[in-house]
C-alpha cells in the first residue's frame, strides 16, 4: 500500500515526461471511440445513399439507424480501456457500466420515444388547420434502436478497439500522431 507521501509526488522527471507524450490526442481508448463513431456514422451515410440515391448530411450526425454509433462509441471506450488497463481495473468496470447503460437506453426508453413521436405527429397531421397546433414542426422520430442495431454498433466498435489496439501494438502508437496530425492540420 502506498504512503501518503507517496500519492502527491507524481511530479518525478519520468512521470511528467511520459504524462506529456500521452496527451488526449495519444489515447488509445479515446481514438478508437471516435473512430468507431466516425465509421458507424460513415456507413450510416453511405447506407442512405445506396438506398435512396440522394445523400444526407443529417445521417452523419443525427441519431438511430444501423448501426448504433453510440453503442459502437461506448463499446470501443469499454474495450479499449479493458486490453490497455485490464479487465480488472476500475476505469473498465466504469466504462462498461456505462456502455450497458447506454445500450439499454438506446433500444428501450429511446425506441420507444420514437414510436411516440411517430404516434403524435399521425395526430398532429390529422389536426384540422385551423387548430391553434396544426403548425407545429413534426417531432423527430428516429431516436433509438433496435436491438439488432444496438448488436451491431456494439460488434462494430469490438472491431475498432482491437484492429486499434493490433495497430498500436506493431506501429509503437506512431499512427496516433499520424492521424491526429492529419486531423489538426486539416482544420
Amino acid at each position: 500500500m502506498r504512503e501518503m507521501g507517496e500519492l502527491g509526488s507524481s511530479s518525478s522527471p519520468s512521470h511528467s515526461s511520459s504524462s506529456a507524450h500521452s496527451s488526449v490526442f495519444h489515447s488509445y481508448p479515446l481514438i478508437s471511440a471516435v473512430l468507431a463513431f466516425a465509421i458507424a456514422q460513415s456507413i450510416k451515410f453511405f447506407t442512405t445513399w445506396y438506398k435512396e440515391r440522394h445523400w444526407d448530411a443529417k445521417q452523419l450526425i443525427g441519431s438511430g439507424g444501423m448501426p448504433s454509433s453510440h453503442s459502437a462509441t461506448v463499446t470501443a471506450l469499454a474495450l479499449a480501456i479493458g486490453i490497455q488497463d485490464g479487465l480488472g481495473s476500475s476505469a473498465f468496470a466504469t466504462a462498461a457500466i456505462l456502455a450497458f447503460v447506454v445500450m439499454c437506453d438506446a433500444f428501450g426508453v429511446r425506441l420507444h420515444a420514437g414510436k411516440q413521436a411517430e404516434v403524435l405527429n399521425q395526430i398532429m397531421y390529422e389536426l384540422p388547420e385551423e387548430h391553434p397546433l396544426s403548425d407545429t414542426r413534426p417531432l423527430h422520430e428516429l431516436l433509438g434502436h433496435t436491438p439488432i442495431q444496438v448488436i451491431a454498433g456494439a460488434a462494430l466498435g469490438s472491431v475498432v478497439a482491437i484492429v486499434a489496439q493490433l495497430i498500436n501494438r506493431f506501429a509503437g502508437g506512431a499512427w496516433q500522431s499520424e492521424i491526429m496530425n492529419k486531423l489538426i492540420d486539416d482544420n
